[in-house]
């Protein structure tokens, strides 16, 4: 490619919406350009790069046997209504009518027309098992869409689907998916980590994403450094602090705690750890009964220096669809204000639940369910009834491994893969079903395999940056080399030489682009240190009477200087480490 064909847009400041590094780089390397709220053009340079994603996406894709085929963006309402998710899914489904009248959605995801697909076609073990794959633009309406192709509002999506006749071979399957997934990215030339994950929207039973390794990155990632065990922050298990509960030592006593509401206010006026304490998380639940709204209201118990996980929360039995209560609520089953709320001596009866290590704790400080006042010294049993017990609680750095092999570590992280074992979940709503070896119907056994294709974009630069611009992984950059000529325009010598080892370069197959604008150096280097092009050549007078070509790498500190004839061999080797 020559650049003077080509097209490139770069700026020196980021538009004043760009928020991120990436979102700032990409726009400043005229890679995207915005057209609407959370809605890009891809530009030719980084469409260089998605083309790139998707060619080691579907070669790892072909290679663990799945087949592609290709599913609409619109889809008709009739299969969103059958599984549930029309009224589930919630405002990120974009819901439109045709002509006529009848409804239909601009697909954030697939597993409906592809259980559609499943369930007509497939009839037989015979046929068992299968994976189907596409590559597809998504659309999802954000609330509010930001961080350029972070959190955009279309964008493009590798989703696979896997077909089994039974559990156990949708862990074989499910195992070569996320096998391929560490080969994908391992070639992205990217940091990352697979994590356990909770399902969320999706639905199944288990799941992993795949993380790129990013200071900036929204996700907390949870992992030993001496083991294997790894999990997203909604998924990482607690465990209790204490193997057995605590004695009770302290005589339960009402204590004036004047104006202070939080547990760090009650530590510091009683001079006592916050550890000590407990807070407390009113939730209620509503269910319908003989056309009669019930009400059920769940107190949760937390170390004072722990924080709440809603994920966690949601899978105590009974507190699938919770709200937070109100403060009327709270007034009405506590009799006080929120701040002084605790499980002795409630208004109303209230269902208790204590996250593990509190249920663990003696002599702990909680509201008194008066203004002003809290109890100390209170123990279970003693002072309160034996609580429900569960995992309620976001792990911190240093908290024990569930697997019991050392302590815990966090690290930010961008999602950008994501596996699921949905098991029958859309089969069971769909009625999709195959005769097994008996002739009779069985369930299909499905699972899920999703990368964001233009995700991988922001995340791939959010790792790799500096203060020059982006530095792509060779894998991922739009071009592996750039030509940099000096005077290619008045110099005969640099010409010729320039055009030589541009057309070595094509011969064996290097992605190389040659910058014959006649830019000034300055402004020619500036543009390929901030598009990110991770190997140049810089072809000038000066070096050639020597017979010297200058190279330097993205990442390099200083130049090299290397022989003309040995060049080409150079970058291979240079190309070939990647």
């Amino acid at each position: 490619m020559r650049a003077t064909r080509f097209f490139i847009s770069t700026l020196k400041e980021a538009p004043a919406d760009a928020e991120i590094v990436s979102h700032k780089l990409m726009m400043r390397a005229g890679m995207i350009k915005r057209l609407g709220s959370g809605i890009y053009n891809y530009m030719p340079m980084g469409l260089r790069v998605i083309r790139k994603v998707e060619k080691i996406v579907r070669e790892e894709m072909n290679r663990s046997g799945a087949i592609e085929m290709l599913m609409p963006v619109v889809q008709p309402a009739e299969l969103w209504q059958e599984t549930g998710r029309w009224q589930k899914y919630g405002a990120e489904l974009m819901r439109v009518k045709d002509r006529h009248g009848r409804d239909y959605i601009i697909q954030p995801t697939s597993e409906e027309a592809i259980t559609d697909v499943a369930r007509q076609e497939i009839k037989s073990y015979r046929q068992l098992p299968i994976n189907f794959y596409h590559i597809q633009t998504k659309f999802r309406d954000e609330r509010r869409p930001r961080f350029g192709l972070m959190r955009g509002r279309e964008f493009t999506m590798k989703d696979a689907y896997s077909f089994d006749r039974n559990v156990e071979g949708l862990k074989q399957s499910y195992q070569i998916m996320f096998d391929a997934y560490t080969r994908i990215f391992t070639r992205f030339g990217l940091q990352f980590r697979a994590v356990a994950a909770d399902n969320g929207a999706i639905g199944g039973s288990g799941s992993h994403e795949f993380h790129v390794i990013a200071d900036t990155g929204e996700d907390a990632l949870v992992y030993c450094p001496t083991s294997e065990f790894a999990a997203n922050m909604e998924a990482a298990e607690a465990v209790a602090l204490f193997a057995e509960r605590q004695p009770a030592n302290a005589a339960l006593t009402k204590t004036s705690t004047p104006g202070k509401a939080k547990c760090e206010e009650v530590a510091e006026l009683l001079a006592i750890p916050l550890q000590s304490t407990v807070k407390s998380i009113v939730l209620t639940v509503e269910t319908e009964e003989k056309e009669q709204i019930k009400k059920q209201v769940w107190l949760l118990l937390l170390r004072g220096d722990h924080e709440l996980n809603e994920i966690k929360a949601s899978k105590v039995p009974g507190l699938a669809n919770y709200r937070f209560s109100t403060e009327d609520e709270i007034l009405e089953y506590f009799g006080t204000k929120p701040g002084y709320l605790g499980p002795i001596n409630t208004k109303l009866p209230v269902t208790v639940v204590a996250d593990r290590t509190v249920a663990m704790m003696g002599d702990f400080v909680c509201g008194a369910n008066e203004a002003d006042f809290h109890f100390t010294g209170a123990n279970w049993v003693r002072d309160v009834a034996e609580p429900l017990v569960a995992d309620l609680r976001n792990v911190v750095a240093g908290d024990p491994s569930p697997d019991g092999k050392g302590v815990l570590a966090i690290q930010r992280g961008i999602e950008i893969g994501h596996v699921f074992q949905l098991g029958t979940n859309y089969s069971q709503d769909m009625k999709a079903t195959f005769l097994d070896e008996n002739g009779k119907p069985q369930l299909l056994q499905m699972g899920c395999y999703g990368i964001g294709i233009t995700r991988i974009l922001g995340a791939a630069i959010e790792q790799n940056f500096d203060d020059k611009g982006i530095i792509w992984p060779t894998a991922l950059a739009p071009f592996e080399v750039v030509l940099c000529p000096m005077g290619m325009d008045k110099s005969e010598e640099v010409k010729t030489q320039a055009e030589k080892l541009y057309g070595e370069l094509l011969a064996a197959g290097v992605d190389v682009i040659l910058d014959d604008r006649g830019q000034r150096p300055g402004a020619m280097f500036a543009d390929w240190e901030l598009i990110g092009v991770p190997h140049r050549v810089v072809i000038g007078d000066r070096g050639l009477k020597d017979g010297k070509l200058e190279y330097q790498g993205r990442r390099d500190t200083e130049a090299s200087v290397v022989p003309v004839e040995e060049m080409l061999a150079f970058l291979q080797t240079k190309l070939s480490e990647k």
